[in-house]
């Protein structure tokens, strides 16, 4: 299994967060794994990006063209990142956001209300957990959603960790999201 995954949206939205914590947690199930942060000038309010590779054999390039699996979570990354999804792939994307939807026919669509989820459990800066939470519905095999839950007190900060019960909560809604 190798998973090759793009995570965009504007900075502050936890983008390069949704990567870093993926990868932590894959790493504890002792996969091999890639992530390339990149975000522009601004950073918050910004774009932002990560390439996140997870695989069960050694990672031959991090370096992301066709990607298995795009998380848009705003219309300028949508319009960036959806002719790069290889034919087959897997696209989700914010619908909170974004009003004009993907139109490619050749890749499976995942229309997800990622920042309303967030906003449901008192904060807009969820949506990159809600992300990460249809994701392990999407893609199974990818990681496990209690190797997530734990990897979130390793990348959260210090001062941040009170808001990990929400972050649970909002990753569980992603994933109930899935499942209606």
């Amino acid at each position: 299994m190798t998973e090759e995954i793009i995570i965009a949206g504007f900075g502050g939205q936890g983008v390069l967060l949704a990567g870093k914590l993926l990868c932590v947690a894959a790493m504890r199930e002792g996969k091999y794994v890639s992530h390339i942060p990149s975000y522009g000038a601004e950073m918050r309010g910004g774009t932002a990006n990560c390439s996140v590779v997870i695989s069960d054999e050694d990672i031959a390039s991090p370096v992301i063209e066709h990607p298995s699996v795009v998380i848009a979570l705003n219309g300028p990354s949508l319009a960036k990142f959806e002719s790069r999804v290889r034919p087959g792939g897997l696209l989700i994307w914010n619908s909170s956001l974004i009003t004009d939807p993907p139109t490619r026919k050749d890749i499976k669509k995942i229309e997800l209300n990622a920042t309303d989820l967030s906003l449901a459990q008192g904060t807009e800066r969820g949506a990159n957990m809600a992300a990460v939470g249809a994701l392990l519905i999407l893609k199974p095999g990818i990681v496990s959603r209690s190797a997530v839950e734990t990897a979130l007190n390793e990348v959260i900060s210090a001062r941040n960790l009170k808001f990990n019960p929400v972050n649970i909560r909002i990753l569980h809604a992603g994933s109930e999201a899935m499942r209606a």
